[in-house]
């Protein structure tokens, strides 16, 4: 990920890999024992460094994807081609392997849990990544702020922490999981990136629902209320954000983060939709 400079205060820690977990076909996380960790806030992240037996050595910024704990920390990296940095950490980083962290760094993108707005996130691919660790630490903290989640990725197999997230979204009803996939159509034979509003439309009338997302029965006497798990074929567009999205009105916390695209999309329909600019934050990244 693209990230501000390190500060020099900063020191490198030895991270030794307690566990890995495949999340999709091409993304990993690491549960990492890191002596000397301080903690951190929601939304920052770590720069990560492999060294070779000949002393080469590589650098990358990663998300951190846990909630704060002294001297342990979990990483979720996204594999890209030719990734040096993310091909080792994704596909051969084995428990008891080591290397070099950095951090927490940022505090543009951190979310203080003591804010009691509304928690409005909007997630592209693994821009999910910073925005679990929000997640996690509103249920570390008992955070009483409700939560949305509009999570753009291209097919139910690219969503990273699935069964999390709707597990968090069923038994809490504070939180409320709204999926977009940008590859797949449920009414169309062929995949479609665009989504004309009759498509929109037509996930609404089916309930907005994809099989493997299924909304739980309502309790007996339960109110009225969206499902807590959404999913919608095509990708983020006015409609799709009035649908799922705190009004502006309840003057939410907002947290974008994905690729430049879908970040600048996302921040550009929130603008015209009447949120306050300086109430988004904004978190963009690149290849690793």
């Amino acid at each position: 990920m693209a990230r501000a400079a390190v500060s020099g205060r900063l020191t490198w820690l030895v991270a030794t890999v307690r566990e890995t977990k495949d999340e999709t076909a091409t993304a990993r996380t690491l549960l990492l024992d890191v002596p000397g960790w301080p903690g951190h806030l929601a939304g920052q992240h770590v720069t990560a460094k492999l060294t070779a037996a000949d002393g080469y050595s590589a650098q990358r910024s990663y998300s951190i994807a846990s909630a704060s704990a002294p001297d342990y920390l979990e990483l979720t990296v996204q594999r890209v081609a030719d990734g040096e940095v993310s091909s080792y950490l994704t596909e051969i980083a084995a428990p008891g392997d080591q290397f070099e962290l950095r951090g927490p760094i940022g505090g543009w993108f951190a979310w203080p849990p003591a804010d009691p707005r509304p928690l409005l996130l909007l997630a592209g691919g693994s821009g999910i990544v910073p925005l679990m660790s929000m997640i996690r630490t509103h249920e570390a903290v008992k955070s009483r702020t409700s939560v949305q989640l509009i999570y753009s990725a291209r097919t139910p197999d690219d969503v990273i922490y699935a069964d999390e997230l709707s597990q968090r979204a069923r038994v809490s009803p504070l939180i409320v999981v709204s999926y977009l996939y940008t590859r797949l159509t449920r009414w169309r034979k062929t995949p479609a990136r665009v989504t004309p509003d009759a498509e929109v439309n037509a996930a609404a009338k089916h309930g907005g629902l994809f099989s493997r997302h299924p909304a739980p029965p309502a309790e007996p006497g339960a109110a009225p209320g969206p499902p807590p798990v959404r999913g919608y074929a095509g990708r983020l567009s006015a409609d799709v954000l009035a649908k799922t999205a705190f009004p502006p009105e309840l003057n939410p916390a907002v947290y974008a983060c994905g690729p430049s695209g879908f970040v600048e999309a996302a921040a550009e329909l929130l603008v015209a939709a009447g949120y306050p600019p300086d109430v988004i934050k904004t978190e963009r990244f690149g290849p690793n």
